[in-house]
């Protein structure tokens, strides 16, 4: 269940957004290892190819790694201004492509002593009332643990990573049944999956099940689309580039550019 804590938190930013142009988008998967993070920097670039203005933060506590992907050596992350060091300004980072700033994460940084303060999220609201971004991508880690669902709580666009794996799909499916209880939907994007059908075929799946154990019936799951696994993604992910600007005809970034026109389209 949310919290009264977090419902309080998601009143306040919806207040937020109403006067920001930043669409917020938290990416998620349940499970590690799916490819969450190299997706999300490949979106990241495939948006800012259309035009919009993007922000992306590395909220995968004590284990980010997107700073390796955009190949940058950051100075500050956004512990830095949770923590009062640095201003908002100065923890958000220009990379190399334009039209997308990191603000960093921070691996193995102690997270302790803001158990339960809903400081994490404080920073996603503030870089939404920056009003400076078409949109915010945040990264989260694996699992639901609090800072997942502070995070979760916050956004009304989620969109879910997972993989055919037995396991990815139980996470995802604990996930499903996690956000039915306050949220209207989730997006859900397969990896390393061969076709779209194949995706699409085990989302119905997914729904089925959670129509025979009453799941809240208004809550949609939307499948918007696969990514193939290709020797390209990990070739570029060791030499921190990003494959669907490497590999503009590869299929994979073919399926990635159908998932952004639908982000593009849906989101709110």
């Amino acid at each position: 269940m949310i919290s009264t804590q977090a419902s309080k938190l998601i009143g306040l930013t919806n207040n937020v957004k109403t006067k920001s142009k930043t669409k917020l988008i938290t990416i998620t998967s349940g499970k590690g290892g799916v490819g969450k993070s190299t997706f999300t920097a490949n979106i990241a670039y495939l948006l800012a190819q259309k035009g919009l203005k993007i922000a992306v933060l590395d909220a995968d506590i004590g284990l980010a790694n997107m700073q390796v992907l955009f190949d940058i050596k950051p100075k500050t992350t956004f512990f830095d201004y949770i923590d009062g060091r640095k201003s908002l300004d100065e923890i958000i980072l220009k990379t190399e492509y334009p039209n997308v700033s990191l603000i960093a994460g921070k691996s193995g940084y102690e997270y302790s002593n803001h158990s339960n303060t809903f400081v994490y999220t404080r920073v996603a609201e503030d870089i939404i009332a920056l009003n400076e971004f078409d949109i915010l991508l945040v990264d989260t880690g694996a699992g639901l643990n609090d800072y997942v669902k502070e995070f979760l709580s916050i956004s009304d666009n989620i969109l879910a990573l997972t993989t055919t794996d037995p396991s990815a799909l139980t996470d995802v499916y604990s996930l499903m049944k996690m956000l039915s209880l306050g949220k209207s939907k989730l997006m859900l994007c397969f990896n390393h999956t061969r076709n779209y059908k194949i995706g699409e075929t085990i989302s119905n799946s997914l729904v089925k099940l959670a129509q025979k154990n009453r799941l809240n019936s208004d809550f949609m799951v939307e499948y918007i689309g696969n990514v193939s696994t290709s020797a390209q993604i990990s070739t570029t992910g060791r030499l921190r580039k990003l494959f669907t600007k490497e590999f503009i005809l590869d299929e994979s970034t073919k399926q990635m550019q159908v998932i952004i026109d639908y982000l593009i389209k849906n989101i709110h």
